[in-house]
C-alpha cells in the first residue's frame, strides 16, 4: 500500500476523486499522465484560445503546418490512411477512412470520370502517425478511453487532436480551399 485518502463519494465519482488527491503519489502512473494532458487540451478549449485542434482533417491539416505542439491519439483509433491511384488522370489521392467508410463504394470513384480509383497504401492512421510524428516536429501521446476525461476526448473529438504551438483559424482555411 502506498498511500490511503478519504473520498467523499462511492463509485467511478470517488475513484477519480481518489486519483486526484493521490497524484503526486501516482505521477508516474499512466493513468494520472493522461488525465493531467487531456486536462490541458480541454483547458485550451474552454478558454477558447484556438490552440488546439481535433478530429482527422484539421488535426493532419495543423500537423503539415507544424502548428501541432503535442499530437494527442487514442490508441484504438479505427481508421486507415489510404493512398489511391487515378490512372485515368495519372493522380493519387489520399483519404483517411474507418471501416464503415470503406465499406462505401463512393470513395473508390472519381466523382468525375466514374473511374475506379486503385488502392496503392494502405495503412492504420495509428501506424502512419507513430512511424511519422517526428517529421511534423510534435511529441505524440496516446491516450486510452478509460478514464472520463478519455471517454470524453473519444467520443466528442473523434479520438485524435492536438494542443497547437499557435493560433490556426482551420473555419477561413475551409473558405480560402472553397473559393
Amino acid at each position: 500500500m502506498i498511500k490511503t485518502v478519504d473520498v467523499s463519494y462511492g463509485g467511478e465519482i470517488g475513484f477519480n476523486q481518489a486519483i486526484e488527491l493521490s497524484a503526486e503519489t501516482l505521477g508516474s502512473v499512466k493513468l494520472v499522465q493522461e488525465k493531467r494532458l487531456l486536462q490541458k487540451y480541454f483547458d485550451e478549449i474552454s478558454q477558447d484560445t484556438g490552440k488546439y485542434c481535433f478530429m482527422v482533417e484539421d488535426t493532419l491539416r495543423a500537423l503539415e503546418l507544424g502548428a501541432v505542439e503535442t499530437l494527442v491519439v487514442w490508441e484504438n483509433l479505427d481508421m486507415d490512411r489510404i493512398t489511391l491511384r487515378n490512372h485515368a488522370l495519372n493522380q493519387d489521392k489520399t483519404l483517411h477512412l474507418c471501416k464503415s467508410q470503406q465499406a462505401n463504394e463512393q470513395y473508390f470513384h472519381d466523382t468525375s470520370t466514374g473511374v475506379e480509383l486503385e488502392i496503392t497504401h494502405k495503412i492504420p492512421l495509428v501506424e502512419f502517425l507513430a512511424n511519422n510524428y517526428k517529421s511534423f516536429g510534435t511529441t505524440l501521446e496516446f491516450v486510452t478511453n478509460r478514464s472520463q476525461e478519455g471517454a470524453q476526448f473519444c467520443r466528442g473529438f473523434g479520438g485524435i487532436g492536438g494542443i497547437l504551438r499557435w493560433r490556426v483559424d482551420f473555419l477561413g482555411m475551409d473558405m480560402a480551399e472553397d473559393d
